[in-house]
């Protein structure tokens, strides 16, 4: 018995562990994330809902609802791959769910702006 929970645990944390790696999706906080986005013409998504977006949005920020799955799709299948894209929502909760996305979807470089919105301002 103490054989079969030792190879479960064993399992649990390489999954876990496997989870955790990623190599695409980075966090930045708010200070990083402005120099990245006024250093250089990006990709930057605002993947909040349209309402949201419409009582203001990091400029040049376009709007990719997360939680509409057509329109989020269609929003990033116009963006590039390989370059960067940066990405935000209210507090980091529906960005850190896009990112997932991205990365499924085969994006290189996801950086994602810790606390959102909120934190912008």
């Amino acid at each position: 018995m103490k054989f079969i929970i030792i190879i479960l645990s064993f399992f649990s944390v390489l999954s876990h562990e496997t989870l955790q790696q990623n190599d695409a999706i980075t966090v930045l906080n708010k200070t990083d994330f402005k120099k990245a986005i006024n250093a250089q013409k990006v990709q930057l998504v605002d993947v909040r809902t349209p309402q949201e977006y419409a009582d203001g949005y990091i400029q040049n920020a376009v709007n990719a609802d997360v939680l509409n799955q057509t329109t989020f799709l269609e929003a990033f299948s116009t963006l590039n791959k390989e370059e960067a894209v940066y990405i935000y929502c209210r507090s980091g909760n529906r960005s850190q769910k896009a990112a997932q996305k991205l990365d499924s979807l085969g994006f290189k470089k996801i950086f994602d702006l810790e606390g959102g919105y909120m934190n912008w301002n």
